[in-house]
């Protein structure tokens, strides 16, 4: 196939933003603007529609949710939540109990606070259990393996990827894949749709990561004391629920069920239904998660130390991830124009001679999408892998005739692992800073759970493939 002259000036800007995206010379985020202007500038297409994708309703839902994020972080829910679980009495003290307890913790925040926000609150709640086994041990004589703290602290960042499958919002990547099935398939996968088919993947997947690092990094000890001392501590400091967590607590409460009622109409009215359509069309998910951050700036907050009354979130507190929005925008900007240059055709036309054709095709490339993204994302941030590899595998879906949502969900999924190396993702790079981490150990324990997810996602992809050809 034959570029144009704007799928070949488009296709030199790719792969220059590819490699900086690699190397990082430059932030991604102005990474992903500069592939934008030299868009414009090279004449692929007019400014209008390169920027078009800036304004993505998406992008309004990375911005309410960042600050739901920030308002549940600002208030501490998130060490409520996890100090909640660690003191239940299924924990304990026993090793396997608290390893389950911090994945289990870190899953559920991290379905809805950034993984790495998330990887770095678990660090330091983590960070404090471990001094607390060592000062107990010290009077005790009793101290667990060197290799148990290796294996809590690595559960820490998987646990933390792992969690962000788990809702639309948990991590960038998510979104971008949605972008691009909605975008050029037509297909508009809502909250309650990505929950059924994400929920019992990151459910069974975080019970495997419990099981192979309970293995891998054995306590040596049946108990661990001076834990629930620990985390008793820290819940009394805590105190009782103030008014800042229980209208952050609310505003949270109305956006996710704003993000599931639409569903639920459609599940028990029908999608015909007048009732069902309106709520699809006047509450998509980035509305939702709009009228929840708006709220924090209605409702009470805690009063200021003179006693002033204050909202639960003011504009100086909101924190947005502009790097995360701008590199989602660009992403898909680049991602949009490979598609509408021909550009991502052509690459897709190349690589589909490699795999088999009819029957077998959708089989065959959705596995190839998940091992490209997983094997991507070791290197490249998660939100670039998918970025680059989801685009490819719509445009070899349609080459094979094979079932693009599928195999584009399974690449979308599959650029959140990348469990192996430091600079495979943040929550990665956070607990290995910590010193306490061979690289062996991360190398070996995350090359395992890369294995497990390929054939899990890939699994799970089929599956949703087999269902929606019935």
């Amino acid at each position: 196939m034959e570029l144009t002259p704007e799928a070949q000036r488009l296709a030199f800007i790719v792969a220059a933003v590819v490699v900086l995206w690699f190397t990082e010379a430059l932030p991604l985020a102005v990474t992903a603007l500069l592939g934008a202007v030299a868009c414009v500038i090279a004449g692929v297409a007019p400014a209008k529609e390169v920027f078009r994708p800036f304004a993505d309703p998406l992008i309004f839902l990375f911005i309410g949710s960042f600050l739901l994020a920030e308002a549940i972080r600002l208030h501490r829910l998130d060490r409520r939540l996890a100090y909640a679980v660690l003191a239940t009495r299924a924990v304990g003290e026993r090793p396997v109990g608290i390893l389950a307890a911090v994945v289990v913790v870190s899953v559920l925040i991290s379905a809805f606070i950034s993984n790495t926000v998330t990887a770095a609150m678990m660090l330091a709640i983590v960070t404090g259990i471990l001094a607390a086994i060592e000062e107990a041990g010290a009077v005790s004589g009793i101290r667990p393996a060197s290799s148990f703290a290796t294996g809590l602290l690595l559960s820490i960042a998987f646990a933390a990827s792992i969690g962000g499958l788990a809702t639309p919002i948990g991590t960038p990547t998510n979104l971008i894949g949605l972008g691009f099935i909605r975008n050029e398939l037509g297909v508009d996968i809502s909250f309650p749709g990505w929950c059924a088919i994400s929920l019992p993947l990151v459910t069974v997947f975080s019970a495997i990561l419990v099981v192979i690092m309970a293995r891998l990094f054995p306590a040596g000890v049946s108990r661990l004391d001076g834990v629930q001392a620990f985390v008793r501590r820290e819940r009394a400091r805590l105190g009782p629920w103030s008014v800042g967590q229980w209208s952050t607590a609310v505003a949270f409460g109305i956006t996710v069920m704003l993000w599931i009622v639409p569903g639920l109409a459609v599940i028990g009215l029908g999608a015909d239904h007048e009732a069902s359509r309106w709520l699809r069309d006047r509450l998509p998910e980035g509305v939702a998660a709009l009228v929840g951050a708006i709220l924090l700036f209605v409702l009470p907050g805690d009063r200021t130390a003179d006693g002033q009354p204050r909202r639960a979130l003011s504009w100086r507190d909101a924190r947005i991830d502009w790097d995360i929005v701008l590199l989602y925008g660009g992403g898909l900007a680049l991602g949009e124009l490979c598609f509408s240059t021909g550009l991502a055709a052509a690459a897709g036309g190349r690589i589909t001679a490699w795999i088999p054709h009819g029957a077998a095709a959708t089989t065959a490339l959705v596995a190839v999408a998940a091992l490209v993204a997983v094997v991507t994302s070791e290197f490249t941030s998660n939100v670039a892998s998918a970025t680059m590899v989801v685009p490819i595998v719509i445009a070899m879906s349609r080459t094979l005739g094979a079932e693009p949502v599928a195999a584009a969900l399974a690449a979308t999924m599959a650029a959140s692992l990348g469990f192996m190396m430091p600079v495979s993702s943040p929550c990665n790079a956070l607990v290995y800073g910590s010193g306490r981490i061979p690289l062996r150990a991360m190398m070996a324990s995350g090359l395992i759970l890369d294995v497990i997810g390929w054939v899990m996602i890939s699994a799970t992809m089929l599956a949703v493939s087999s269902a929606v050809g019935r």
